[in-house]
């Protein structure tokens, strides 16, 4: 079963600052959204709840540097890309 990955407006819009600053992770980028949509439980993602004010929110890993922040509805077989960044400077 594969999940449907929702891009909002304002997610977009991050990411075009993302990659416009950081070019060398888009293939990485695009292989974490293609897994992403495949199985959302795979060990490379490193899918993990958040902690403290995101904690309504999942992380997964482009790499050990960058992130996506994700709302996880696993009853609509939706994920929601909230943010884009590294584990610092995230939302």
């Amino acid at each position: 079963m594969n999940y449907k990955i929702v891009r909002t407006d304002e997610y977009f819009k991050k990411l075009k600052k993302f990659i416009k600053k950081h070019p060398e992770v888009l293939d990485r980028y695009i292989k974490t959204i293609e897994l992403l949509t495949i199985d959302p439980y795979h060990p490379s993602l490193r899918l993990h709840k958040l902690k403290g004010k995101l904690r309504v929110y999942y992380s997964v890993s482009i790499n050990m540097k960058y992130r996506v922040v994700i709302d996880f509805v696993i009853r609509d077989n939706e994920i929601i890309l909230i943010d884009i960044g590294t584990h610092d400077e995230v939302y």
